[in-house]
Formats: structure tokens, sequence, C-alpha cells
């Protein structure tokens, strides 16, 4: 078995200072992970990870190394692996399978990699590593103990499985904590999409219509620092109630075949397929910029703009240039794939270390119980506010503490008017 593979080992020392740089940064999981040293929750375990790797990524890899845990790792998508990253765990021992650049047969080959570890408990971003467990690789089923999922689009995916009894073992949807996607999701994917379009295009955001399809948590965080760049905002949505929030937070909210013939940019933050579609493309201005920060590459008919298009070129790294007939141009970024870890870094690390704190707390989680029904099962409250309590303790903030009579009055029926 091939121990590890990677775009190249002689990155590994610029790979070391990416990682220190982001654990300067991610005090919650360094206060876990020297735990986690003391009291080995994991020893004699082995995981399998299929997550961005990054060097956030790499943080959470040493927090679980630091418990004990052997750790096999492949990327959760073909662009959005740090090649340093990557080589700097190789050198510290950890089975990692990824590059930048994969063809779609490589991506899976390392995803099968890992399963080849005989995994114990998975870690998983998007379900690309369960979905192959229940199908190709069953015989992998019977060593899981149960896994945890990190993003909304493998919730989605896992909850299916659930829901069809196709789910063989439990999963906890890391997604779902109240300081995984109030956090995450908001101020991670609002500040990162950003840098991933800036970087990519090095556009001004003041003045341009900019359209936001999907107003879930990414898509909150998305608009409102589009907003605050001078943006002016568009939400399409299919949800009564988020649209009618939209509105409420002062945004244009429209169908997207509406929108289509005003927008400067379109970012899709949904988790679903074919959210921007031929018809659409067929009556966007001149110069529209496309990108996703969902998930998986399928929010924007690719095939489609292909189609539709009659010459190709690249113009400059993570933006394609698409001509119509007509002669109109329509830019395309990161190929259609989440546009802030493939064109920028992800995430910052402070946001990153509240959702692999939850990882991390989650895995020991499951470590530590005996047994637990197949099916997706929310983080535990106490993580959560631990994880909350650490954070707040690492940037040196006190709250206040209910008084006793405070926690009375909130246990009885019988108080009311005095």
């Amino acid at each position: 078995m091939e121990n590890f593979k990677v775009k190249n080992e002689s990155l590994a020392s610029k790979g070391f200072l990416q990682i220190e740089w982001a654990s300067k940064h991610m005090p919650v999981l360094n206060q876990i992970k020297k735990r986690f040293s003391q009291e080995k929750p994991f020893e004699g375990t082995t995981l399998g990870a299929c997550l961005h790797v990054t060097k956030e990524t790499a943080v959470l890899v040493e927090t679980l190394v630091a418990g004990g845990a052997k750790v096999a790792l492949c990327g959760s998508n073909p662009l959005s692996t740090q090649d340093d990253a990557a080589a700097a765990l190789a050198e510290r021992g950890v089975h990692v399978y990824a590059w930048r650049g994969q063809t779609k047969e490589e991506y899976y080959w390392c995803v099968e990699k890992v399963i080849d570890h005989k995994p114990e408990t998975t870690l998983d971003d998007g379900a690309d590593l369960v979905s192959t467990i229940h199908s190709k690789r069953t015989e992998a089923l019977q060593n899981v103990k149960g896994g945890t999922e990190e993003t909304t689009t493998g919730v989605l995916r896992l909850r299916a499985m659930e829901k069809t009894g196709t789910l063989k073992y439990p999963i906890i949807a890391v997604n779902d904590a109240y300081t995984k996607h109030l956090f995450d999701n908001r101020y991670g994917t609002g500040q990162s999409t950003i840098d991933g379009i800036l970087r990519a295009t090095n556009i001004l955001l003041a003045g341009k219509n900019f359209v936001v399809c999907g107003y879930g948590w990414c898509g909150r965080g998305l608009a409102m620092r589009a907003k605050g760049m001078g943006a002016n905002i568009i939400v399409t949505e299919v949800n009564p109630l988020r649209a009618l929030e939209a509105a409420m937070n002062g945004f244009r909210v429209m169908p997207i075949a509406e929108a289509s013939t005003t927008g400067d940019i379109f970012v899709t933050t949904t988790g679903d397929i074919n959210v921007i579609r031929k018809e659409h493309m067929q009556k966007m201005k001149n110069g529209a910029i496309l990108a996703n920060s969902g998930h998986f590459n399928v929010e924007i008919g690719i095939k489609d703009l292909e189609e539709i298009a009659v010459s190709k070129r690249n113009i400059r790294q993570n933006l394609d240039e698409y001509t119509l007939a007509d002669g109109r141009k329509i830019y395309l970024l990161a190929e259609g794939r989440l546009v802030n870890l493939a064109a920028a870094e992800g995430h910052p690390s402070e946001v990153m270390d509240m959702s692999f704190a939850n990882q991390a707390l989650s895995v020991e989680y499951i470590a530590k119980t005996e047994k637990m029904p197949p099916k997706v099962y929310p983080v535990p409250k106490e993580i959560d506010e631990t994880v909350a309590i650490l954070k707040l303790n690492a940037m040196k903030i006190k709250i206040d503490e209910l008084t006793d009579e405070q926690k009375r009055y909130l246990a009885t029926w019988e108080m009311g008017t005095i």
C-alpha cells in the first residue's frame, strides 16, 4: 500500500510554515489538542478523512494524531488541495492522498486509498467518502463505528440515505452545530468567496449588481460582505421565508430569470443542481461573471454554457472566457468549483477553529459512545457550548451567569406578572 501521494514532497518546508501560521489563529483546537495529547482518546484507532486539504485541516489532523489516531486523508475537491500543506502532512507520517488539479478518476482513487486503511471513523466534507463506502466499497462497512459530516450538501445527501434506509452507520452532522453554520457558513463563506472572486478577477465590486443565488447561511454571509464592498445585492430564492428575510434585510429579491438580465456577478450558494441554466445565460449581459460557492460543481450549468458558446479561452488563472454566437462574453470562475477554495485559500483560520473543534470533539464522542443506531445526529449540545466557551475564553470575552433566582424563574410556570 502506498503510504501517501502528493504533488511535490519538496513543498513540505513551506507547508510547515503555513500550518504554523494557521495554528496561531486556532486557539480552540490547540486547547483540545493539548488535552488529547494527555488523554489519547483515539489510541489504536484509524480515522479516514475526506476533507479540503488545507493548512487548517492540517491543524485538525495533527490534533487527532496527538490523540493517538492513525489518520488517512484525501481531498474533498479536485481543486481545493494546498499542495504545500499536503506535503507537510505526508512528511509527518500522515497517509495523505491529495494534490491540486485531479481528474475525476484520480479524485476517487484517492478516496479509495483512504478506505484501504480500514477506517473505524470517517470525517467527511460532502459525503463522497461515506457514499463510496456504501456503494463501491461495502466491505469496509464492517470496520466503521461512525462518522462526521462538515457541509450542508453532505448532510442533505446523508439525510436522503437515512430516509431510504441506506445509511449503515451513524453520522454526526457537524454542519448543523451553531458554532459551525452560524460562523463558518456565514462569516467564513462570505469573506472567502469574495476573496476568491477578487483573486480570480481583480474587479471592483462597488456599484456592481451582485446576484446571490440562495439565501441560506452561506448566501446571507456573502450578501452581507458584498454589500459592505459597495455592491447592489439581488437575491434569488425558492424558500418564501428566506426570500422574505432577504427583502427585510434591504435586498432586491426576484427570480433568477429576471436577475439574469441585470446581474454583473452571479454566485450560487444553494447546494442544488442547475441553478443557473442555458435560458438564464442567454439573457446575461456581455461580461457577466459566474461563480459557485456550493460544495459541488453542479450549481452552474457548465454543459449548457459550453453548448451555447462558440469559443472558449483561459484569460488568467481560474478565469475562463466563453464567447457566445452574438459576440457576448460570459466568464466562469474556477471551472464552476467552489471559488473560495479553488481560487483562494478557503475560510480564515479563526473560523475553521470552531468548525474543526466540533469535528474533533464529535469524533471523540463517537469513540466514547458504545452504540449509536445508523442515522444522522445533531452535534450534542454540550459540545456546541464547549466550543463557544473555549472561543470566548480565547478572545478574552467574559459573559454573565444566571443568578439562582433567575434559574428558578425560568424553571417554573407559576410566576407571571408581579
